[in-house]
């Protein structure tokens, strides 16, 4: 079978895959010396367009890097109240990170969700300073549909242009996204992105360039939800066209797995959380 009939039908699962993710949020342990700052900003009209922060809380001898997270759901589910567990454990890291919502399908279509993701950057670097972080030194980071978001708004010059940050981004970490999943052949793909009258400008591996910002992107063997030859794609795609990208490849781990290894509840499973912090503090000094 041939990777894009792998990949079909498994994208409709994306939302079954992600949701058991916010169960850690209820029943796990979370990670000490770190609060949330600030709850339901706003960065547009809409209800969804709302973020939270989170912080170390002990006191920091400079402001500290920052960190925008988006959560998975297939681009039609989602909620950020049940995300503060990786919200801690970033923060823990010594991050403050901020989690945005964003608009979801059926409401909006492709690029709205995109769009919500650069306005949300925007804020976040806009008011960091005020919960001791650096907008200098800011990246985006997501899983899944997340993921996604995260790198088409560091990939794809016109998202941050638009929302009057062209430059905020400095790094961007993707862990198991979608980056290359044309043709649009199940019903999620089909309602997220079907309106588009250009299907190629939908694709994050379409906007590889030589002065985006350094990527970091991260896949489980076991995913059969999106599979792992994405990541590659997108890395040596970017590294032929001059551009830094790191991919690893984790054996074993299933879609959820890739964020579910942040959690203390599973953490020794695979060193994700380390490896992605090692590359924020090297970029983001």
């Amino acid at each position: 079978m041939t990777r894009r009939g792998l990949f079909a039908p498994a994208l409709g699962a994306l939302v079954a895959a992600c949701t058991p993710l916010g169960l850690l949020n209820a029943v796990a342990p979370r990670d000490g010396g770190v609060r949330r700052v600030a709850e339901g900003l706003a960065y547009g009209d809409d209800p969804r367009q709302r973020f939270d922060v989170w912080a170390p809380t002990a006191p920091a001898a400079a402001p500290r890097p920052v960190l925008v997270f988006f959560y998975g759901g297939g681009w039609e589910s989602g909620e950020r109240g049940l995300y503060g567990w990786a919200a801690q454990a970033l923060a823990a890291r010594g991050f403050v990170v901020a989690v945005p919502d964003y608009r979801l399908v059926p409401e909006v279509h492709f690029p709205a969700f995109v769009e919500d993701a650069a306005r949300a950057t925007a804020k976040v670097a806009e008011v960091a300073a005020g919960f001791g972080g650096d907008p200098a030194r800011l990246a985006v980071i997501g899983h899944s549909a997340g993921a996604y978001l995260a790198l088409m708004i560091a990939l794809d010059r016109r998202y941050m242009a638009a929302a009057g940050a062209p430059d905020v981004i400095k790094a961007a970490v993707g862990l198991s996204g979608a980056y290359d999943f044309l043709p649009l052949d199940v019903p999620a793909s089909k309602n997220a992105f079907g309106r588009a009258p250009d299907l190629t400008l939908t694709q994050p591996v379409a906007f590889v360039r030589a002065d985006a910002p350094p990527l970091w992107l991260g896949h489980g063997t076991a995913d059969v939800v999106v599979e792992s030859v994405d990541t590659t794609i997108l890395c040596e795609r970017q590294r032929a066209a001059g551009g830094r990208c790191e991919a690893k490849l984790y054996r074993g781990l299933t879609h959820p797995d890739m964020l579910a290894v942040f959690s203390p509840l599973f953490r020794k499973k695979a060193p994700v959380l380390d490896d992605v912090t090692a590359f924020l503090r090297r970029e983001l000094v």
